[in-house]
């Protein structure tokens, strides 16, 4: 038969969108209350006795506060199936405490756990079906605010219809020829707007791709990327263990030399609503269209 699925809370329910799970499957749905540490240990410890385990948290509790649980586990070969939402700048009002500019770079440090940042809702659902399916761990990690639809070039959903997803593949949103723009997960729709910006004020046609497996480099990715000229990358993350450092090592390793920057959290941000965080950090659609620009042109 099929593998029960067994899903952990810690007083988080309602915000993280398990609560009808709990509704409907009262008898596989674990309420923890506030003992993060506990449900990590816990949690890995279930999927290795034969159910599915899957935790959803906010991203500062069910990866920084939490770090080594969740290395034991990678360590152990646990299978568990974290969902941190709230990640990056994208906690609203809840301030710099609850920002989780780190999770790129905790989850950098192990060697078995991946990690996936969906860039819309369609990709997050054809990730969560992946991962539970999958084995080893799995993180999922997303923001608090809903995300539009990310379109292809002809104006249809890009991960919808037959789109399968494929671990370590980065997606191409759009085609250039004057450089290229990597967007982490749900900096996508951001990234879109600087080119949208790049091409109506400056007649520039850059390609941008989403990134949703940051830990796992798209080798023909970047070499297609160089052969345009400037890259660069976005992620609300820091900037010193994130994406665009990764993506700075892999392009070294490959010998490819490109003009590349990478935008992203350079210090604790501000509380206050999302939008006005990411701007202030300089990574909304005006601001990367900017950077690029001074990039191409430097």
């Amino acid at each position: 038969g099929a593998t029960p699925l067994l899903v952990f809370d810690c007083d988080l329910a309602g915000s993280v969108k398990t609560a009808d799970f709990a509704d409907r499957c009262s008898d596989w749905f674990v309420q923890a209350g506030i003992q993060e540490h506990s449900t990590a240990t816990a949690a890995g410890a279930a999927s290795t006795a034969g159910v599915a385990a899957a935790w959803a948290a906010f991203g500062v509790f069910g990866l920084a506060e939490v770090y080594n649980q969740q290395r034991l586990n990678d360590i152990n070969f646990a299978g568990l199936k974290t969902f941190l939402t709230h990640v990056g700048l994208d906690v609203g009002e809840d301030g710099k405490t609850h920002q989780a500019i780190d999770y790129v770079g905790l989850l950098r440090n192990t060697f078995g756990t991946r990690l996936v940042v969906p860039g819309d809702p369609n990709q997050t659902d054809r990730v969560t079906r992946w991962a539970l399916a999958e084995a080893g761990c799995i993180t999922v990690a997303m923001g608090r605010s809903r995300l539009d639809i990310v379109c292809g070039e002809k104006g249809a959903p890009l991960f919808a219809g037959d789109y399968k997803f494929e671990y370590g593949r980065a997606d191409l949103v759009r085609s250039g020829r004057d450089g290229s723009i990597f967007a982490l997960g749900a900096m996508t729709a951001r990234a879109l707007k600087a080119r949208e910006i790049l091409f109506e004020e400056h007649g520039l046609e850059v390609a941008v791709w989403c990134v949703s497996c940051p830990l796992a480099t798209d080798d023909e990715a970047l070499r297609k990327a160089a052969d345009l000229g400037p890259v660069l990358s976005c992620e609300d993350h820091s900037v010193n263990s994130g994406m665009g450092s990764i993506m700075a090592a892999r392009f070294a390793e490959l010998r490819l030399s490109v003009p590349f920057r990478a935008a992203g959290v350079r210090s604790y941000g501000l509380s206050g609503p999302s939008e006005d965080v990411v701007r202030a950090m300089g990574l909304d659609g005006p601001s990367l269209a900017k950077t690029f620009l001074e990039l191409a042109r430097n």
